[in-house]
């Protein structure tokens, strides 16, 4: 068997740069040798909404700590730690965390390298 199967203290190796500004928050990758799925950690500071963008992938959060919402399109999302969503495919989505004191941690779990390695992710 081969590849990395485990990664310490993910948020020790600090946020990934390019990533966390092109979304505008802070995004810890998680680097592990899975072919198919990828997980990354995100995290809203008070009061942050992220900007509105969309992504070949689909996605699926699990709200760690905070509360808030995702718009996904037109419908409007609320989570508290716990929850999970689902963001489709190419569907337009955002972020709100509505804490003014606290930040919000979700884990997402996306489809991104099956699709890199298919060819079709953009």
């Amino acid at each position: 068997m081969s590849g990395k199967l485990i990664h310490r203290n993910v948020e020790a190796a600090g946020f990934h740069n390019q990533f966390s500004t092109e979304r505008k928050h802070p995004v810890f990758f998680i680097d592990l040798s899975g072919k198919n799925v990828s997980m990354t950690i995100g995290g809203l500071l008070p009061d942050q909404m992220i900007n509105r963008h969309r992504h070949t992938h689909e996605t699926e959060l699990y709200v760690i700590e905070g509360h808030g919402y995702t718009e996904v399109e037109d419908k409007k999302v609320e989570w508290k730690a716990g929850d999970a969503v689902y963001i489709p495919s190419w569907a337009w989505h955002r972020h709100k965390n509505l804490s003014s004191e606290e930040s919000a941690k979700y884990i997402a779990c996306e489809n991104t390298p099956q699709l890199q390695n298919l060819g079709v992710a953009v």
